[in-house]
């Protein structure tokens, strides 16, 4: 029989935990149901102080910001923050077509608008596999210096 750790284990195996950040509560709820659809398991908060309480607490392998929470940039400091974490998430800005504004070209692959469902889920599965493909270098890169 297992117990509840394994169990635990078992499930963020199956699916990868996913930290929805926006302030609006209908795009959050809308984001948070597609991504749930979707298979992933997803914690929301609704500030960048909500936001890096979560970070500090469960491991995400990627979080989504939106741009404007409390402030214009609060959405890129949480994901500054994100990128600290030692288990170093996959991170990403969703956006709304009303409210985005152009992003340098060094960020623009970040950037993730909703409107199209499909196109929105594709892009979490690349990030978070893309995310998992880096981690294994470095598990890999760290296994052979070390042995």
């Amino acid at each position: 029989m297992r117990n509840f750790t394994d169990s635990d284990r078992c499930l963020e195996l199956e699916m990868a935990r996913v930290l929805l950040v926006d302030d609006d509560p209908t795009s959050r709820l809308t984001l948070q149901t597609v991504l749930q659809a979707g298979g992933y398991h997803v914690d929301a908060a609704a500030s960048a102080a909500e936001a890096v309480g979560k970070l500090e607490e469960f491991e995400y392998q990627l979080v989504l910001s939106d741009l404007q929470l409390e402030s214009p940039e609060a959405g890129l400091k949480v994901l500054a923050h994100a990128k600290m974490m030692d288990y170093k998430p996959a991170t990403a800005i969703v956006t709304t077509y009303q409210n985005s504004k152009p992003l340098p070209p060094k960020q623009a692959h970040m950037l993730i608008k909703p409107e199209d469902i499909p196109e929105l889920l594709g892009k979490v599965a690349n990030l978070i596999s893309d995310r998992a493909a880096r981690k294994m270098r470095r598990e890999m890169r760290h296994a052979t210096t070390s042995g």
